[in-house]
């Protein structure tokens, strides 16, 4: 047979010295980036790579991808890890195998383009910090996004890797957008720019086996470089996707280790080194070796984040992703979002909303950030459109987009849509043409008189300059400015199983052991009483405050609600007389009150009713504090913007609810916020 080598008895225990291919698929292992981006919100830690590092770096892969893509933002915000130096920690175990980064372009790693000097600033300290190979996209495939960062990847002899994002309007390659062409004309355009490879990168899993095959013949007549298939396997069908592409010729794969592989992450590497054994395209792979870093995965690293998995779907594909193109991580967030909101009931009206705005905004591909640009838009429509008006609350980065900051859309913009988008804008109300970083003013040396000498080097600089909020707050983390809270901090493998097993005891309905009290507590004269009605039963029981009577809160002139911990409202504060009177708003000179210890409540509980006389303005959604506009005193008119909400990566400019004057402010640049939570009071 042509196409195979004949297996002897040795070559049944996948002997490593196996005959070479005579074309060996090459390939990249995305578990160290996007294979836990994917799978647990880029939760995983660099301690957590260390024990299969060396392993992974003797099996043989083209190059194993280990940043960029959210791996940045998630570090520094949620893990207190600083992202640079993740690449230098893991180049000392990986000797051999070069290391990739997914890239977005004038994007960085970010979900703005920024100026031109905080791209160089970038590229400079990931090309020296380590990094080899740079995936380079943009989700637009706008290529003068890369105008400034690919002669950066050439300067220090880097390899460029250029993306095409590959997306659909109809259930197949073609139609009048997405079509054959326009992919071959999308290469062209790479290889003119010198792209050292092309990748197709399907982030939603949307391309079928024989589309792929197609599609690499094509791009192979057409270019002279390697081409690299990227598919994730949310619907399914990139096992099947991954071979007709090796029968087209496509020249590497990605794939994850399999732990860290399926659902909405990537086809497992070792089921494809089984398939290719013996013929011309075997990867020469050690499937002993592969066994044995899942072996260290399973049972030493993965119970750390099974918490994180999404377990209440008993199959491992998501065929809807067809039908919405939404990538799977980019899906779990909203669901995430719209249960935050108590508004999960809504998820069916999203999905059918989604690819009308998608339309809207110029069918765009659906890849960071224009899924998040697209996704909470449509959640936005959903929750706050009115009879009569949509896009009532539009967000910064939909109307970035309809000026042109992110760079040309496939189609245009609906009109309609573009116009009110920029109603206001305060960059002008006509978009532009040209390369958005052309009308980006300069950043960097801005960023360094405002974070100063919090900043130690230029890779902190940097990443304040992309992050301002959550960046200074993690180097204030880093330089023991603050204390790291404990959600943060990592967790033992010992901890992480104690907490399952706990979890497994209470699923099991068994009885966890009760805490006893020392001695029995005096009653004090605040105890109330309360009737609980047990089906024709009633019990009377008395609840007594461990503490004392909590303190009435209330929200200052000019002050602040008692800040909770990270990513938590503020508890509601019951008087403790029955029936209250109102607390009038104490005047400027008054010393305020003591305020009761901050007590951890749900993410959706409201903060603290505000007594200060005025309207509120609160919070439309859970979300993170950016920036107030304005400051106590202030003089509003209805619909001038106060305050600037993040939720999940997408700026909300919150208007005021009336005309008035700033009478207080409830939080601080940074702060978490529930649903609801008073974020200020205009009287």
């Amino acid at each position: 047979m042509s196409e195979h080598t004949v297996l002897n008895m040795t070559d049944m225990n996948y002997a490593p010295d196996r005959p070479a291919a005579a074309n060996p698929v090459k390939v990249m292992d995305l578990t160290l980036r996007d294979g836990h981006q994917s799978l647990f919100a880029t939760r995983g830690r660099t301690e957590d790579m260390i024990p299969v590092a060396e392993a992974m770096d003797e099996v043989g892969f083209w190059a194993v991808e280990t940043w960029g893509g959210a791996t940045f933002d998630t570090m520094h915000r949620f893990l207190n890890e600083d992202p640079w130096e993740r690449i230098r920690t893991l180049k000392r175990y990986f000797k051999k195998t070069p290391f990739s980064m997914l890239l977005r372009a004038q994007n960085l790693v970010g979900y703005r383009n920024y100026a031109d000097d905080v791209a160089n600033a970038f590229m400079d300290r990931a090309c020296e910090n380590g990094m080899d190979i740079f995936r380079t996209f943009d989700a637009l495939n706008d290529y003068r996004n890369f105008q400034t960062v690919v002669p950066k990847i050439k300067e220090y002899g880097m390899h460029f890797q250029g993306c095409i994002c590959y997306t659909l309007t109809e259930p197949r390659l073609g139609g009048e957008v997405y079509n054959l062409d326009y992919f071959v004309n999308k290469a062209k355009e790479l290889e003119a720019m010198g792209a050292d490879s092309i990748c197709v990168k399907d982030m939603a899993g949307l391309i079928a086996p024989y589309d792929a095959y197609e599609l690499i013949k094509a791009l192979k007549a057409a270019s002279k470089v390697p081409i690299h298939l990227h598919s994730h396997f949310t619907s399914g069908m990139s096992p099947m996707s991954h071979l007709k592409a090796i029968e087209a010729g496509v020249d590497i794969i990605d794939t994850c280790m399999t732990p860290y592989a399926y659902r909405t992450s990537h086809a497992a590497i070792e089921p494809l080194v089984m398939a290719l054994l013996g013929t011309n395209r075997d990867t020469g792979f050690d499937i002993r070796k592969l066994a044995e870093i899942n072996e260290i995965l399973e049972k030493e690293v993965l119970p750390k984040y099974k918490h994180l998995l999404d377990d209440s779907k008993v199959s491992i594909i998501d065929i809807n992703v067809l039908l919405h193109q939404t990538p799977g991580g980019m899906l779990s967030n909203l669901v995430n979002q719209l249960r935050e909101m108590d508004a999960l009931d809504k998820i069916d009206a999203v999905y059918k909303e989604l690819p009308k705005v998608r339309k809207d905004l110029g069918q765009i591909p659906l890849v960071t950030p224009t899924s998040q640009i697209v996704g909470i838009q449509t959640v936005n429509n959903v929750l706050f459109d009115e009879p009569g008006e949509r896009y009532k609350m539009i967000t910064g980065q939909v109307k970035d987009l309809c000026y042109g900051l992110y760079g040309k859309t496939a189609v245009p913009i609906n009109s309609e849509v573009q116009k009110k988008a920029l109603k206001g804008y305060d960059r002008g109300e006509e978009p532009i043409t040209c390369r958005p970083a052309e009308v980006l003013k300069p950043e960097l040396e801005k960023a360094k008189a405002e974070i100063g000498d919090l900043a130690v080097d230029l890779d902190d600089l940097v990443t304040y300059a992309m992050f301002p909020v959550t960046g200074k707050k993690f180097l204030q983390w880093k330089y023991g400015k603050e204390e790291p809270p404990a959600e943060v901090k990592a967790t033992s493998l010992e901890e992480a199983k104690a907490k399952e097993a706990l979890v497994q005891k209470a699923r099991k309905g068994e009885v966890v052991e009760k805490a006893k009290l020392a001695e029995m507590p005096a009653r004090s004269e605040n105890a109330r009483k309360f009737n609980v009605f047990i089906d024709d039963d009633c019990v009377e029981v008395a609840v007594d405050e461990v503490g004392g009577s909590p303190v009435i809160n209330f929200l200052q002139a000019g002050g602040q609600i008692p800040a909770a911990p990270a990513g938590t409202a503020p508890a509601p504060v019951t008087p403790a007389a029955p029936t209250p009177a109102p607390v009038a708003a104490p005047a400027a000179t008054a010393a305020p009150a003591p305020a009761a210890a901050p007590t951890p409540a749900p993410a959706a509980a409201p903060a603290p009713a505000a007594a200060a006389d005025g309207t509120p303005l609160s919070a439309p959604m859970p979300g993170m504090i950016v920036s107030y506009q304005k400051n106590v005193g202030d003089t509003v008119a209805k619909g001038d913007t106060v305050v600037i909400l993040e939720a999940m990566k997408m700026e909300n400019a919150l208007p005021a609810p009336c005309s008035g004057t700033i009478k207080a402010i409830g939080y601080k640049s940074g702060d978490s916020v529930a649903k609801n939570a008073v974020l200020a009071i205009i009287g």
